[in-house]
């Protein structure tokens, strides 16, 4: 790896900044001073930034519980990004896989490690997303029929000519259902009840693939994931 961009992917500097610290003399490899941005740092090198070693953090992998009225984007617009919400170096250079619209709640996973993103986003790799739903209109229980037409598949609007993959739809109560859906078209949640002619009024991830939300993390709440989490996408 090149000196500055070693220093880029250690640090908090910017590539100019690495490259200012660089011809001021403030590097050193294995005790030597190098101010070539070029030099290609060997495996094992001792590298320090004035006398402070300096090392590559390793990929990231992060569970957050998103809060309403924030973005699933690596800007701040309308509403800041949840990568605000991390107190991590460089936040907003991580990913995040899998977004949620400003005012859907709950679990987001945020890495630096593109290929794993890809196994959870990929509609090839059939990744299995579960939401807590809360709706306007009461439904009528028990109700096998719309059971039955979530996992044959509903037909979007705009969509007509397919249906939604099969879909599981647990009824907990006439105004709440649990969601397992394996593709993430545009506001699909919402667009499949909009379809059966009710409307959501709540929506939290609870769970994506094998990793469930962390139910000690509150609202805005992050933390990294645990090495089975990572293991199991």
């Amino acid at each position: 790896m090149r000196l500055d961009k070693y220093l880029c992917e250690s640090t908090e500097l910017s590539r100019a900044n690495a490259k200012k610290c660089l011809h001021r003399g403030e590097v050193t490899c294995d005790g030597v001073v190098v101010t070539s941005s070029a030099f290609k740092v060997p495996a094992g090198c001792d590298v320090r930034l004035l006398g402070e070693p300096v090392m590559v953090r390793g990929l990231r992998y992060i569970m957050l519980n998103k809060p309403q009225d924030t973005l699933c984007s690596n800007v701040d617009e309308v509403y800041p990004s949840v990568l605000s919400l991390l107190g991590v170096p460089k936040a907003y250079s991580l990913h995040i896989a899998g977004r949620l619209d400003a005012d859907t709640t709950g679990l987001v996973l945020i890495t630096d490690d593109g290929q794993w993103s890809h196994r959870l986003t990929s509609p090839v790799k059939v990744c299995a997303k579960r939401y807590r739903v809360q709706l306007a209109d009461p439904l009528t229980l028990p109700n096998p029929e719309l059971v039955a037409q979530f996992a044959h598949g509903i037909a979007l609007k705009g969509e007509e000519a397919s249906l939604t993959r099969s879909a599981t739809l647990e009824i907990l109560s006439p105004t709440e259902v649990l969601l397992t859906i394996t593709e993430g078209k545009y506001h699909q949640v919402k667009r499949m009840f909009a379809a059966v002619g009710n409307k959501v009024v709540g929506l939290h991830r609870e769970q994506a693939g094998r990793i469930a939300l962390d139910p000690d993390l509150g609202a805005g709440q992050w933390r990294y994931l645990t090495q089975h989490e990572i293991d199991s996408v």
